[in-house]
């Protein structure tokens, strides 16, 4: 009976052994995954800050591009008038 009850006992520790290496295992994924996850979203709002950034610039270019156009020819104008 003895034989047996360490036997029973034995299994009872190895099983909860193997499930907290299980448990420690899956909440590291978990914290992996989480911070792939949080990665990704800085990847983003950085393209996305970059992509609005690029588009303003070219704004401002093409309207300092007509400004000048605009005053050139009014300079011409005055000039040659």
């Amino acid at each position: 009976m003895a034989q047996r009850l360490r036997q029973t006992q034995a299994s009872f520790e190895e099983a909860f052994a193997e499930q907290a290496e299980e448990e420690r295992q899956r909440a590291e994924e978990l914290r992996r995954r989480a911070l792939q996850r949080t990665a990704a979203r800085h990847r983003e709002r950085r393209h996305k800050r970059g992509s609005m950034r690029f588009g303003l610039l070219v704004l401002i270019l093409l309207g300092t591009a007509v400004l000048v156009t605009v005053a050139m020819f009014q300079a011409l104008y005055l000039v040659m008038g």
